[in-house]
């Protein structure tokens, strides 16, 4: 009788277990909940933009709600677009520091997301002009004479021909070179960004090739 009892104890034990882990997981106390998907790819950057947390965007037009998730640390921050940039999402400085660390200028680990009721997304532009405003391909390092490596971009902005940078404090001057075409900018640095050296629209449309919103091939000098 008490073997038999010990089998009638056992067996239900089991069945509340398994029924305690079927509704652990329905209520997402169990399992691993699947990773959400990011409208946008790569790091996220910024500007030095003034203004509330706002964002601008070459592939969501003005007025679309996003949800920008910095995943090293849960925080983020929820932005509108404000206009065009050479980034998929270019957060301004606001809406920057709602979601860094202390001390880094990237958020490489991210979701974006477009929230309900806002615009569609725009079309991808060409492969040559997707994500600019992004982290910069991988290169080997800077050209000879460089103090920068990898493509530059820009962000929008409606100011003569400057710079944001994550090195170079405000007031630096650089002289920024396409290769490809040989036209050259000289820009004053005003703030800080996520790039070595971002520039606004006046100077990339300096120096850069018609159609084309990177410049791949390109030196960077420090003026004296």
């Amino acid at each position: 009788m008490r073997v038999q009892r010990r089998h009638v104890l056992a067996a239900t034990v089991a069945v509340l277990a398994a029924a305690g882990v079927a509704v652990g997981t329905g209520f997402g106390f169990a399992g691993t909940a699947p990773a959400r998907q990011s409208a946008c790819s790569g790091s996220v950057t910024f500007s030095a933009e003034a203004g509330a947390p706002a964002a601008t965007s070459d592939r969501f037009p003005v007025g679309t709600r996003l949800r920008v998730t910095n995943l090293d640390n849960n925080r983020t921050a929820t932005v509108t677009v404000s206009g065009p940039s050479g980034s998929c999402v270019l957060l301004n400085a606001a809406a920057m520091d709602l979601v860094r660390e202390p001390g880094k200028n990237v958020i490489r680990r991210n979701v974006v997301e477009r929230l309900a009721g806002a615009a569609p997304p725009a079309a991808a532009p060409p492969a040559d002009t997707v994500r600019p405003g992004a982290a910069s391909p991988a290169a080997s390092g800077p050209a000879p004479g460089s103090v920068c490596s990898g493509a530059i971009t820009f962000f929008e902005e409606a100011a003569a021909p400057a710079a944001t940078s994550d090195r170079f404090p405000v007031g630096t001057r650089l002289r920024v070179t396409n290769l490809d075409n040989n036209r050259a900018t000289t820009v004053t640095v005003t703030g800080p960004s996520g790039s070595c050296v971002l520039l606004n629209s006046a100077a990339m449309d300096q120096i850069r090739e018609p159609g084309k919103n990177l410049v791949r091939r390109n030196t960077v000098a420090v003026l004296r």
